[in-house]
């Protein structure tokens, strides 16, 4: 019905016989999209373009807009500001060359910022031909719109599907514009593609650039002319197609030239126009209303063989599709059979499966509940004998508990009746190691002061050995005689202050220098050394006393001794020799120390190290069973 009110709308305007008029003021807006951002790029839009709006420059359009690579805000804009300059224009032209796609049966054209992820995107990023069409309305005789956009669309590939049934055609929907004067122009009929071509410009685009400008040429006429040549050059692949209705007066995109003999009469000129038009709609109703206006003549005759092609084409296309329709159903009713007869094999084998499942469950069932049973029994079993094992492992355990608690009881007794013993002998050999180190140091104080008179220089010469072996005993340094000879303890002594007090004097003589160092030092250099069992405590080593139910263990430390096994009795330490044999010893080499003992110095105390030795290790006279060590001893190891 659509078409057949277009034909009639077409012949009554031819019957109207209205003469064209000149257009006093033509425009046009030409859109290029080619640098496509999410998509592979296109060769010739820009160019098309290009070349359409060289075109109708060169034809005495008033304003020709010509805009490469417009994203979606820009193209909005422009068709905005086109709408503007149509209001008191006569011909309105569009020209858009680039992608196009067809959703849910109208047609959009798309931007080159697109993304076009999903189909709900269409309605945000493109702009739909209806906008066009709305900037083109308010010219008064023509309004045209090209489209060059039925290229294979990309974005309909990969798009994603928000609703199931919608639907996204191939190529660009037909169109029925809704205002008279007004021709829609396709690329290629709805439902079909275009090429781009492979030269600078599509076929399409070629044909127009050759056809439209041409003087006084009907644009219905020079658009069949562009269908032929598109046809040609594409082998019948390309069909460009026209969509709308104009006037029975010629309408030229350029007007013809005025001829100076004037206009020739031509009888038969209405009627091949008339012709031409009924061969570009190529319809049925088309050829029954030209022939209704012309039943006889040479055109009337081609009118009707037109006829008899489409009656022909008509049946074929009938038949075709009656059998197309009889072979679908023959499938449909050969697929349904085997379908039934495949569900019937199918169901039969799930029943038979389904029984065998059922029978080998209560076959399994019932291995279990056996296997179950025993499983029951053995455990009974094996808890029985658990807990006869565990009551007899008990009662022995409790025997044997109370015979310790026994053996242990003993033992303690024996070990603090030793204790007491041996802290009063600890006792007397320290009140007496005290007093024979205060004799000693009187005595050598003595002996200083009763040293016969010398010369002056012999004084200094003695006096200041002297006085720096006194300064290094204060700070612990020495331990040797302070008898003004500089022998090799003087030197290992100095040499320990060097090592502590981070200086370096010559050890070989003593100096004022070294003297004056060692003055400045108001407390103990070297380490104080402890023999095990003893610790440090100020300038002096003290015997290491444990509580009731502890003992010392190897480490110098006390240990609860409640659960720990008897150990063989250590052996006390043997006293050290005493302060007047320190010159022999200093003359003697040092002999290694046994494991345990325990060497203190300004930051703590601790243990000797296994397979190391205490070089210089001189009793200070300070009480301790075994001797105690000072501060000018040294660790020594392998």
């Amino acid at each position: 019905m659509g078409g057949f009110r277009l034909v009639g709308l077409l012949i009554i305007s031819i019957l109207l016989g209205c003469g064209s008029a000149l257009a006093e003021k033509r425009v046009a807006l030409v859109i290029g999209n080619s640098a496509y951002q999410k998509v592979a790029k296109l060769s010739n839009p820009a160019n098309d373009a290009s070349a359409v709006a060289a075109m109708l420059k060169a034809a005495g359009f008033d304003s020709v807009d010509a805009r490469l690579n417009v994203p979606a805000n820009d193209l909005r804009k422009s068709l905005r500001e086109f709408a503007a300059r149509t209001r008191d224009a006569d011909i309105a032209v569009v020209y858009y060359a680039g992608h196009g796609i067809e959703l849910d049966g109208i047609n959009y054209l798309i931007p080159v910022d697109a993304s076009l992820e999903t189909d709900g995107d269409v309605l945000d990023e493109t702009v739909a031909l209806e906008r066009v069409l709305f900037a083109v309305e308010p010219a008064r005789q023509l309004r045209l719109v090209i489209l060059d956009a039925c290229r294979d669309n990309p974005f309909a590939k990969t798009m994603k599907r928000t609703v199931a049934s919608r639907a996204v055609g191939r190529g660009l929907a037909k169109v029925e514009p809704a205002s008279p004067n007004t021709m829609i122009a396709f690329a290629a009929k709805a439902g079909s593609t275009a090429s781009d071509g492979d030269s600078q410009n599509s076929p399409f685009a070629a044909a127009l650039i050759k056809h439209l400008p041409k003087p006084g040429l009907d644009l219905r006429r020079a658009f069949g002319f562009v269908r032929d040549e598109v046809l040609k050059n594409t082998g019948n692949k390309q069909e460009p197609y026209v969509y709308g209705s104009l006037g029975g007066d010629d309408v030229p995109l350029v007007p013809a030239k005025p001829s100076a003999a004037g206009p020739q009469a031509d009888p038969q000129a209405a009627v091949r126009r008339d012709y031409e038009l009924a061969l570009q709609l190529a319809t049925r109703e088309g050829w029954e209303a030209f022939l209704s206006q012309y039943p006889d003549g040479f055109y009337a005759n081609l009118a009707k063989g037109q006829l008899k092609k489409i009656a022909a084409e008509e049946a074929r296309g009938t038949a075709v599709d009656k059998a197309r329709l009889a072979e679908q159903e023959k499938a449909r009713l050969a697929a349904e059979g085997a379908k039934q007869t495949e569900q019937a094999r199918a169901a039969a084998a799930a029943k038979a499966a389904e029984e065998a499942r059922i029978a080998a469950e209560k076959i399994k069932q019932i291995e279990q509940d056996k296997a179950a049973a025993a499983e029951k029994a053995r455990l009974a079993e094996q808890e029985k004998a658990r807990l006869a094992a565990e009551k007899i492992k008990q009662s022995e355990q409790d025997k044997a508990a109370a015979a310790e608690r026994v053996r242990l009881a003993e033992q303690e007794k024996v070990r603090l009746a030793a204790e007491k013993a041996k802290q009063v002998e600890q006792q007397k050999a320290a009140a007496a190691e005290q007093a024979r180190h205060a004799a000693a140091e009187k005595k050598e104080q003595l002996a200083s002061l009763s040293l016969p008179a010398e010369k002056p220089e012999q004084q200094t010469q003695v006096d200041l050995p002297r006085a720096l072996q006194a300064e290094l005993r204060r700070v612990g340094c020495n331990t040797g005689a302070v008898d003004g000879n500089w022998n090799a303890a003087s030197q290992r002594a100095l040499d320990l202050f060097n090592k502590h007090a981070g200086v370096k004097f010559e050890v070989k003589a003593a100096s004022a220098e070294a003297l004056d160092a060692v003055k400045g030092k108001s407390g103990r250099i070297c380490p104080l050394i402890c023999e095990f069992g003893y610790k440090a405590d100020s300038d002096r080593c003290v015997r290491i006393t444990c509580g009731k139910g502890y003992e010392l263990n190897d480490n110098g430390t006390c240990e609860k001794t409640e659960l720990k096994r008897p150990t063989a009795k250590r052996e006390e330490p043997k006293p050290q020799r005493p302060p007047s044999d320190r010159a022999k010893l200093d003359a003697a080499p040092a002999k290694p120390q046994a494991s345990g003992q325990i060497i203190c110095g300004l930051g703590g105390c601790r243990p000797i190290q296994k397979g190391c030795r205490l070089e210089n290790s001189v009793p200070s006279g300070t009480p301790g069973a075994g001797g105690t060590f000072d501060r000018s001893s040294r660790e020594v190891c392998n």
